[in-house]
């Protein structure tokens, strides 16, 4: 069974290593949209896999990290691609929501999205 979250957050940034003269080069915005999926079985005592509301603390503390932020000064996002930011996503939320099942990231207005469902396929550098 899966239960899922959701935020947004508005963020400016950069992509360093796109060539000169493109157009991610440059500074510029977006607005993201984050869904959070955590995997289980509703407890017996409480029929929840997880308890919203704490989920939702735990999504608001990511969001104050990013959202109207200069990703490219965030540890860990100095390279703000789609897929970095959900891996870092995973890493900040993966020890506090040990039900965490998925990660999607998406840019709406951009017909974009990285969905990443853990480390079982590994990381290539």
């Amino acid at each position: 069974m899966r239960i899922q979250k959701q935020f947004s957050f508005d963020a400016a940034h950069y992509l360093p290593h796109a060539p000169d003269g493109h157009p991610n080069r440059r500074l510029h915005g977006h607005s993201f949209r984050v869904i959070v999926c955590l995997d289980g079985m509703p407890d017996d005592a409480t029929g929840l896999i997880r308890d919203f509301g704490d989920v939702n603390a735990q999504l608001m503390d990511v969001r104050e990290e990013l959202d109207h932020r200069f990703l490219n000064e965030i540890e860990g996002l100095e390279k703000p691609t789609l897929e970095n930011i959900t891996l870092w996503l995973w890493t900040r939320l993966q020890a506090a929501l040990p039900e965490l099942a998925r990660i999607e990231i998406h840019r709406d207005s951009c017909g974009e999205a990285c969905i990443y469902e853990g480390s079982r396929h590994g990381r290539s550098k």
